[in-house]
């Protein structure tokens, strides 16, 4: 980041000293494209940001591992996998409890997923086969990705990926399970 963040002043201070004839040859590669851009500057900046909430995750995870007596390395998939938001269900389905991401990306408070099953994020455009899909999946107690429509609280879509991972108790008896989610295109 540092020799990006170098490269970038020195073009700063080269396109600056240009005299006004070639600056307008070359002003046109410097515009940001038509396409969706990225502030380099602000990778660094969001690296900081997911690492803190990594670490709160993890040691909320680790929590629950030890009180659950889960087998699974749950720290190793949290850790190997990027993610916006992690939710936490019983076998039922039900929310033990939500990442501060969570709240980021559907508009929820924590409080209010908690208790429910994750069906309340669905609507009209969440499909019956898709349903279907990932409950068999979820019957398997199999790790898996799919992708699903869900509803923010202000009613807006955003196509979820979900990569969830069955957690085992000493029994090797599926006891929860863990949902990665991050918002796709």
């Amino acid at each position: 980041m540092k020799n990006d963040l170098t490269k970038m002043m020195a073009l700063d201070i080269y396109a600056s000293n240009l005299e006004e004839e070639k600056y307008s040859e070359i002003n046109a590669d410097l515009q940001p494209s038509s396409k969706k851009s990225v502030n380099l500057l602000s990778w660094g900046i969001q690296d900081l940001f997911f690492e803190k909430e990594l670490f709160n995750d993890l040691d909320t995870i680790k929590t629950f591992s030890e009180n659950f007596n889960w087998k699974d390395n749950v720290s190793t998939v949290i850790k190997e996998n990027y993610y916006e938001s992690l939710v936490l269900t019983n076998i039922e389905k039900k929310i033990l409890w939500v990442s501060n991401g969570f709240t980021k990306m559907t508009g929820y408070k924590k409080e209010f997923a908690l208790n429910k099953t994750p069906r309340f994020l669905q609507g009209e455009k969440t499909t019956e086969n898709t349903r279907k899909r990932i409950q068999t999946k979820l019957s398997q107690g199999k790790p898996f990705k799919d992708v699903i429509i869900n509803y923010r609280k202000d009613q807006s879509t955003y196509k979820c990926e979900l990569h969830i991972i069955p957690l085992h108790n000493n029994n090797l008896k599926i006891t929860h399970f863990l949902a990665l989610e991050k918002e796709v295109v």
